[in-house]
């Protein structure tokens, strides 16, 4: 099962996100949750990267689909709606594959 953590500060904005672990849908390059969890996720990274001066720290194991992404100051308004729009996505891929394979705390 995939888990995703957000971490969030007493205000409610977001300070960084955990994806944790596989979701067994599938085999080795089968697997649609996993795929659509790494797209979700890989891109926003990306996004946060390329278009915003937000400083990040992030930590990716491969082996095991570890991912960990933290806000290392202020985040933007850019960065905040990316990520709210991973999540948008990942509660969509939840509510279709339900939470054997994925459950995201927020």
């Amino acid at each position: 099962m995939i888990k995703v953590t957000v971490f969030r500060n007493d205000n409610g904005i977001c300070k960084g996100f955990q994806c944790m672990g596989h979701a067994g849908y599938a085999g080795f390059g089968q697997d649609i949750v996993c795929a659509a969890v790494s797209v979700l996720v890989v891109n926003t990274i990306n996004s946060i990267e390329e278009f915003t001066d937000d400083a990040i720290a992030c930590e990716v194991k491969e082996e095991n689909g570890d991912v960990k992404l933290e806000f290392t100051a202020d985040i933007s308004n850019e960065s905040r709606l990316l990520v709210e729009s991973m999540l948008l996505g990942l509660r969509g891929v939840e509510q279709e594959y339900g939470k054997d394979f994925i459950v995201i705390e927020d």
